[in-house]
């Protein structure tokens, strides 16, 4: 069994590694002891407990009061055995027994031990939510602890005790790690657990991209230069917007850095992903034209009620307006909060050029969309039911269903999603979704000739005023007058 000057050291060892507070673990030392004394002499002991650190003592005195006749063995002593100790002994007076550390049973040191675990726990948890708690949002480092069934367990660097993961959901998932790497993340939020707070960390959420910047960007920490909003597809590409306090600095270029040295540690970071740098703007027209970087918009118009953006681009600028499987024109409406619809300046002209912007759409191009999926030929009855039950009746109800969503819906079987998503990637392939309202993805069949992947040399103008040459991060070398041009 441990003497108290083992326990002692076993204290100042704790207080290093549980990174506790002596004063604080000395007072769970004598509450785990009272209750290793409460074992042993009943729920009603007094006793008083001193430790030495310096002599590395522990001094334990049980006080009992002198009694004729016991009720409590453990609070009280009878008159004759209080004057083995001392003759002098009276009715009423106080026996101050001392237990030796050595005597205490394993039954008695197991609870002082367990108290004292309790403790440790309890401190522990209510520390953390004290470190944490206003830390969201901000980038956390540690070590890869362990990597289960898609989670990373990771061990923090100054708080080891802390439980951090990173689900499967908030990973990027083009990037991979190993046990033993050192990881970066954000902290997205805290949750409580059976087991204490556990957070949760992300490299997948726009915070990850916005806390990195904060870093690489002093004008950021400063408040001078703020990211009003961001839009992500983790891996792929990322824009944010970002406005400046003082009309001295500019936001893009200070996000930038001299030859791109500040976007280009995050990139890094991201492991090659691709960032447009916009200006941010309260006009939703102009905020829309430059979200669309790095294509170049001739012009756009906004419906406040429906909060739509109509925007008109040239015949070699629609591929990059809308980039790789909608991308581009996605992003941007995301970054603005508004849907942006796109069309090319033939199609402009053809649906009337200088007419009522927001016209109802042709009457066969309503009736394609809205045809009813019972007239559909290729999908089979027992399909539609299922469709039909799940509220989806007409053909504008399926065209934007992702697999996931088809598959989690009620009486809907593989053999079943894997039918009605290869009739819809058939529709899509020959040119047979209807034009009005497309979706980002759809966009190109809306000219009937989609256009090739542009430069992005175009770009400058509608990313990065005043500052082009801080439009984005350049994944290729572009045409030669703009350094940074993004090229999808």
């Amino acid at each position: 069994m441990a003497n108290a000057t083992e326990v002692v050291s076993a204290i100042r060892e704790l207080t290093n590694t549980k990174q506790l507070d002596r004063g604080e673990l000395i007072d769970l030392l004598k509450d785990g002891l009272h209750a290793a004394l409460i074992k042993r002499y009943g729920p009603n002991v007094r006793a008083e407990i001193a430790v030495d650190e310096m002599k590395g003592t522990i001094r334990i005195v049980v006080l009992k009061t002198v009694v004729e006749n016991v009720e409590d063995p453990g609070t009280q002593i009878t008159l004759e055995e209080a004057r083995f100790e001392d003759a002098e002994f009276q009715i009423g007076d106080v026996l101050e027994e001392e237990v030796p550390f050595a005597e205490f049973g394993r039954t008695a040191v197991q609870a002082a031990k367990q108290r004292i675990i309790q403790r440790v726990r309890e401190g522990e948890r209510t520390r953390i939510r004290e470190e944490f708690a206003d830390k969201v949002g901000e980038l956390l480092m540690g070590e890869v602890q362990q990597i289960e069934r898609g989670k990373i367990v990771v061990m923090l660097q100054k708080f080891r005790e802390a439980e951090a993961i990173i689900p499967y959901r908030e990973q990027n998932h083009r990037e991979h790690f190993h046990q033993g790497d050192t990881i970066r993340a954000v902290l997205k939020r805290i949750e409580e657990t059976p087991k204490g707070p556990r957070l949760i960390l992300s490299r997948g959420d726009p915070l990850f991209v916005k806390a990195l910047f904060k870093i690489e960007v002093p004008e950021i920490q400063q408040a001078i230069v703020e990211i009003r909003a961001t839009a992500r597809e983790a891996g792929s590409r990322t824009k944010i917007a970002v406005a400046s306090r003082d009309d001295a600095i500019d936001p893009v270029g200070a996000c930038v850095g001299l030859k791109g040295s500040r976007v280009q540690a995050v990139v890094n970071e991201l492991g090659g992903e691709r960032i447009d740098i916009v200006p941010w703007s309260p006009d939703p027209e102009r905020f829309a034209k430059l979200s669309l970087a790095p294509a170049r918009v001739a012009r756009v118009f906004s419906d406040a009620d429906t909060r739509t953006i109509q925007a008109i681009v040239d015949e070699d600028q629609l591929s990059l307006a809308i980039g790789r499987n909608g991308q581009n024109v996605r992003l941007a409406s995301e970054l603005t909060g508004w849907k942006i619809d796109l069309y090319s300046s033939r199609e402009w002209l053809e649906r009337g050029g200088e007419g009522p912007l927001f016209a109802p759409l042709p009457p066969e191009e309503e009736k394609a969309v809205k045809v009813s999926l019972t007239e559909l030929k290729g999908l089979p009855a027992e399909l539609v039911t299922v469709l039909s039950n799940n509220g989806k009746k007409t053909l504008q109800d399926i065209l934007d269903l992702e697999r996931e969503e088809v598959v989690a819906m009620g009486g809907m079987t593989p053999d079943l999603a894997d039918r009605l998503m290869a009739f819809l990637n058939e529709l899509v392939d020959e040119g047979g979704e209807p034009a009005p309202e497309v979706a980002p993805e759809a966009a190109p069949e809306a000219t009937g000739e989609p256009a090739p992947e542009a430069t992005g040399e175009p770009a400058l103008e509608a990313t990065a005023e005043p500052a082009p040459e801080a439009v984005s991060e350049p994944e290729a070398p572009p045409p030669p007058p703009p350094p940074a041009a993004d090229t999808e």
